[in-house]
Formats: structure tokens, sequence, C-alpha cells
């Protein structure tokens, strides 16, 4: 949300100025711009949130448990940041994915469902069920999983009996075939997953050999 103009020759003069100041902790909002107020000629635009709801959104997405709240707030049913308000439409990169599909309806057993979720176009529910979760473009969640409270980066296939709940997992991972994973924090410790302070357990893309990824 922050945006910032500058002249560059007064952004270059500050950021040497806070660099030489060893007791700065040479961030933006704390140091950079709270010294150049009363120096330089600052300006302000006051954001307002046309979403008409009574609250106004706001969320610092500097961590990883306020990066998952903040897409949790998507997919609850009157979000304040809302999507889908035509009279102040969201913006984003539309790429070229068959529509979503969601298959099996054997009731009770294999169904392929997504309950208060966001679910991107190329995604194939294939017999899983998701609840509370973003799925982004070209994900597949597979017969009898469940994916919950999660968010699923691009290309995420989710192998067949695997529980996934709270978790944000990279794009392009494959979960394996009978994985729980959110259920024990301490096995997830283990298996070299970050968790968050609140519980949320990061899974991301392992490392290449060569250390450069395609």
């Amino acid at each position: 949300m922050g945006i910032y103009l500058f002249t560059a020759s007064k952004l270059i003069s500050m950021l040497r100025k806070d660099a030489g100041d060893m007791s700065s902790a040479h961030d933006f909002g704390k140091n950079i711009i709270p010294d150049m107020v009363g120096i330089h000629r600052v300006m302000s635009y006051p954001f307002v949130d046309e979403n008409h709801q009574e609250a106004l959104y706001w969320r610092d997405v500097g961590t990883l448990d306020a990066f998952y709240e903040a897409n949790m707030d998507l997919v609850t049913v009157r979000p304040t940041f809302n999507l889908y308000d035509r009279n102040w439409p969201i913006r984003t990169m539309a790429l070229q994915s068959p529509p979503t599909k969601f298959v099996f309806a054997q009731e009770g057993s294999r169904m392929g469902l997504a309950l208060d979720s966001i679910v991107s176009h190329g995604c194939i529910v294939s017999g899983g069920r998701v609840v509370q979760s973003i799925l982004s473009p070209d994900v597949r969640v597979n017969s009898f999983s469940e994916v919950q409270g999660s968010i699923l980066f691009s290309g995420v296939n989710v192998g067949r009996y695997s529980r996934l709940r709270r978790c944000i997992i990279d794009r392009d991972v494959t979960i394996p075939e009978n994985t729980q994973i959110g259920y024990d924090l301490d096995q997830d410790r283990e298996r070299g997953y970050t968790v968050t302070e609140s519980g949320v357990v990061v899974v991301g893309r392992p490392v290449p050999d060569d250390g450069i990824w395609a």
C-alpha cells in the first residue's frame, strides 16, 4: 500500500545521511520520511476506501502472519476489501487458462467442492474438499484430500488423501499422497517447514542443486 515519490537527488542525499546514523533503524516509516518532514517539501495523499462500507481497510503485510490474515480477509462473506465490488474494481493480469473445474460427485466420499473460498482459473478440484482457502491459478486438489484455511500459490498439486490446514504453499510445490501439514507443528518444524508465531505453516519450494530457479 505504501507508494512513495521522491526527487532522486533528495532521496539519495537522505539515504546517505541515514546510512551514517548508527542509531537509525534504516526504515522509511520510522526514519527516512520523519527526518524529511520540516526540512524538505513533503506531501501526503489520504487514502479513501470507496468500498461503501463503514470500516476503512488497512493492513501492513510485512510478516507472514499478516500476509496470511490479509488473504483470509478475502474469503469472508462480506469482506471489507471486496474484490467483487464493481464500483471499485481491482484489476490484475489475466492469464490464458481454462475455467475452473470441479469433478466427482460421490456424496460422502469423493466429491470435488470448495466452500467459502476463492478458486482461480485453471484449477481442478478433483474429488477433494477446499474450505476457507485461496487457490491461485492452475492448482490441482486430488481425490480424498482436504485443504482448509490455506493459501496455495500457482501450480500447487495436492496429492490424494492429503490434509492441509492453515498453510501457505509456494508455487509449483507437489504435496505427496497421504501427507498431513498443519496438524502437528513440531513435526512440521522437523520437516524443515517455517511455522509462524500464530501457527501458520509455510512450505517453500526445494532449492535446486545448482541454486538457480528455472
